[in-house]
């Protein structure tokens, strides 16, 4: 199933403040997981967004609506479930 993209703002601001290769490896998964929800995406319990990305040490936090993903934040590991 093919899914298409959809940053708010926060997010958008989030990626904007990461290096350039960063933001690359970011949005190369972000392309992957639209496909067909692959790569490390975990349901979260008890947390809104809903699901979760891993990059690395980063994660995007998203929802599903329909046949959209929606990102809500991109943030470091120590930062982003607070």
């Amino acid at each position: 199933m093919e899914y298409e993209t959809e940053f708010k703002p926060r997010a958008v601001k989030d990626i904007e403040n990461l290096s350039s290769r960063m933001q690359t490896k970011i949005i190369k998964n972000i392309e992957i997981m639209g496909h067909d929800l692959t790569g490390d995406v975990k349901r979260l319990t008890n947390f809104t967004p809903e699901y979760r990305l891993r990059v690395g040490d980063y994660r995007v936090l998203f929802e599903i609506e329909n046949e959209r993903i929606v990102v809500y934040r991109i943030r470091h590991r120590r930062e982003v479930y607070r």
